[in-house]
């Protein structure tokens, strides 16, 4: 597939997983009150700058994941495991896809929940089912069991867990990849076979109640006061 060359509502059918976090991370931007300092936690190329623009933001990241990246609009390069700022700095927190890159996930959520002011919000992202990427930098994947753990013992509470999608959803992303493993033109052709399924499949994802097959999850919590 070549999203980038559809129509929105198209692009954001097909992806999904990455729309439903841009509008949650700009609905949390919203919520937040004027001024508010928030911090970017695996900030990357600061993709989610542009909605914190009446906040008191900071990016910071390692800047290792990706050597195509662009770092230069980090505020701080810093290991998420030891951050560079004093207790309660911040009234709010986003960690986009990017626990699955620390080696210690563990000592990241307590570091994130030093560094808010008690009752301070977290917005965070974790993949569930995705394939290796920016490697040698991926070490885990989550299920909301262990996630909703790691965040208790790290002194979050009121954490509320989403899937992000289901069965066929997910079902529907893998047979998007499958082109990549042909050599063109069987690529091509593997993509016009294929895109129908990745098309319809998406709306069948009602069925899944439970949602266990899942990309990722999508959580909200708040420091413990």
């Amino acid at each position: 597939m070549t999203p980038r060359l559809l129509p929105s509502p198209l692009r954001a059918h097909i992806l999904h997983f990455e729309t439903v976090i841009q509008q949650a991370v700009m609905h949390f931007a919203r919520s937040l009150p004027g001024g508010a300092r928030v911090l970017d936690a695996g900030a990357g190329e600061g993709q989610y700058k542009s909605h914190f623009e009446r906040h008191r933001y900071t990016a910071v990241d390692l800047g290792i994941g990706d050597t195509a990246w662009n770092y230069a609009g980090l505020d701080c390069i810093a290991r998420l495991e030891f951050l560079p700022f004093r207790e309660a700095t911040f009234d709010a927190c986003v960690n986009i896809v990017t626990l699955e890159h620390v080696p210690d996930p563990a000592q990241v959520l307590a570091e994130l929940a030093r560094t808010l002011a008690p009752g301070g919000r977290l917005l965070l992202v974790v993949p569930h089912e995705w394939e290796e990427h920016q490697t040698p930098h991926d070490y885990w994947r989550f299920t909301r069991y262990g996630l909703a753990r790691l965040l208790a013992r790290a002194g979050f509470e009121r954490i509320d867990m989403e899937p992000i999608g289901g069965f066929f959803r997910l079902l529907a992303r893998r047979m998007a990849a499958a082109p990549q493993f042909f050599p063109p033109p069987l690529s091509w052709l593997a993509l016009l076979a294929l895109a129908p399924a990745v098309l319809l499949l998406p709306f069948f994802d009602p069925i899944d109640k439970k949602k266990n097959f899942t990309l990722g999850f999508l959580c909200h919590a708040y420091k413990r006061s």
